[in-house]
């Protein structure tokens, strides 16, 4: 699990600009769900609601800082299996078993939460005598102001975040024994900020690199202008926002951004071949997702907590060597969570309770049609304060954000406006539409309260 990787920066992407062999050829050989959607558009929430089968209002946590510490990794471990994460988990507290027999623990790029939690790469680097680049080192580079976050990394390599995680989870698989193990590795990048190390850079086609929709700012409701000022006039996880960044800014922006995805895909590389090595490949299951997406200048945007689908639609791969039909591209409407009961299924293992999840499993092979509508929700929180709650209900067709108790909205047609970018909440001709999508939020609303 990635941490705010857009659905489009893999190659084999439809449509897709990264560089990404070894995440391809897990698709090439596993099943590619290419309409799979989080179910909250930051990081708590989303993983909070995959871990526990539900959606976020059902769990609990609606933003980030949100109380959670339990998952279906527990029913993993009661079933004999051992059990670790490496990596971002972003559980609340930090260190929460969670279910795993170890922790080895690395968070947010962002280093200073109050109080200040030290995780295992703080350790690693302090025992090292090396000090990181921090929210508080970054301002102080030259064009902090104009390049958006986007930073070569100062480090050796080995340093960087996304090598250090699958370095601990390689050798956790180096030193395994033959009980059945479950492993979570949860990779920091590409959240931000932006920081490849050089070498990742030459391997980025800038051409294949596509510039965000012409989009006009001024039509935004309240929420998505508020969002913009307060990431331009704030230090967030290292970077500015730019009202109006240039073309060659947010080119800059997004080829660094598919560097720190090169570095991702070069170690998931590294940890099929360590499998391998390790006479375990055929007998093992590989699922490829992310939390959440990010925005990247489209819609005149950086980061995540919108609804846009550069943030709510995710990368979702499961790779099972003679269970699945290899090179299988599923468009059928899933959430994230019905990742997780295929799973189950595909390890042989019963999931007594599956919350509000489908199989992904009977959609790849048939026996489900998918859902014809997902959902994403989110609370108010420090880069949403004019609302208290917003929910997206997405179809094959339409999307609509609603916010509770307020005159404004959004609706988007997106069979003819697959970029989001003409707003059709006050249009009357649509206004059956969208109230024919507002009953669904509702009843979703209902049904998970």
């Amino acid at each position: 699990m990635t941490d705010q990787q857009r659905w489009d920066s893999l190659s084999c992407a439809t449509n897709g600009w990264g560089n990404t062999p070894n995440i391809d050829r897990l698709a090439r050989e596993g099943v590619y769900f290419e309409q799979c959607y989080c179910t909250a558009p930051s990081c708590v929430p989303s993983r909070a609601s995959f871990f526990n089968l539900d959606w976020p209002s059902r769990v609990g946590p609606m933003r980030n800082g949100d109380r959670w510490e339990h998952s279906w990794v527990e029913r993993l471990q009661t079933s004999g299996y051992r059990t670790y994460n490496v990596g971002k988990m972003h559980t609340q507290p930090f260190d929460v078993p969670c279910g795993f027999d170890q922790r080895f623990i690395v968070e947010n790029k962002d280093r200073f939460n109050t109080p200040r939690f030290y995780d295992d790469w703080d350790k690693y680097l302090k025992q090292l005598g090396v000090q990181p680049p921090t929210r508080l080192t970054t301002p102080l580079e030259p064009d902090y102001a104009t390049c958006l976050g986007a930073y070569v990394w100062p480090l050796d390599k080995t340093l960087h975040w996304d090598h250090y995680v699958p370095d601990v989870a390689k050798w956790l698989i180096e030193d395994m024994d033959d009980k059945p193990l479950f492993m979570q590795i949860g990779f920091p990048g590409p959240h931000t900020p932006y920081d490849p190390p050089e070498e990742y850079l030459d391997r980025i086609d800038e051409s294949s690199i596509p510039l965000p929709p012409n989009y006009d700012a001024g039509c935004d409701i309240p929420p998505l202008s508020t969002y913009r000022e307060i990431m331009i006039t704030g230090n967030h996880d290292g970077m500015m926002w730019n009202a109006g960044p240039s073309d060659e800014q947010l080119l800059r922006l997004r080829k660094y951004y598919a560097a720190n995805v090169a570095l991702i895909d070069e170690q998931v590389g590294q940890i099929i071949k360590k499998l391998e090595a390790r006479g375990r490949l055929d007998n093992t299951i590989i699922i490829f997702t992310s939390d959440h997406g990010d925005n990247l200048g489209d819609h005149g945007q950086i980061q995540k907590w919108t609804m846009y689908d550069g943030i709510t639609r995710v990368p979702a791969i499961v790779w099972a060597p003679g269970k699945l039909p290899a090179g299988l591209r599923s468009q059928e409407l899933i959430a994230q969570f019905d990742l997780v009961p295929m799973l189950f299924a595909l390890a042989g293992l019963e999931l007594e309770e599956q919350g509000s999840a489908i199989s992904a499993l009977e959609v790849a092979i048939g026996g489900h049609p998918g859902r014809d509508y997902v959902f994403s929700e989110h609370g108010k929180c420090a880069q949403l304060p004019d609302i208290e709650s917003m929910a997206m209900v997405r179809s094959k067709e339409w999307k609509l954000v609603a916010y509770p108790n307020r005159e404004y909205g959004e609706l988007y047609h997106l069979s003819h406006d697959p970029h989001e970018v003409n707003n059709l909440w006050f249009d009357p001709e649509y206004r059956k539409c969208r109230e024919q999508l507002e009953a669904q939020v509702s009843r979703f609303r209902n049904s998970s309260s």
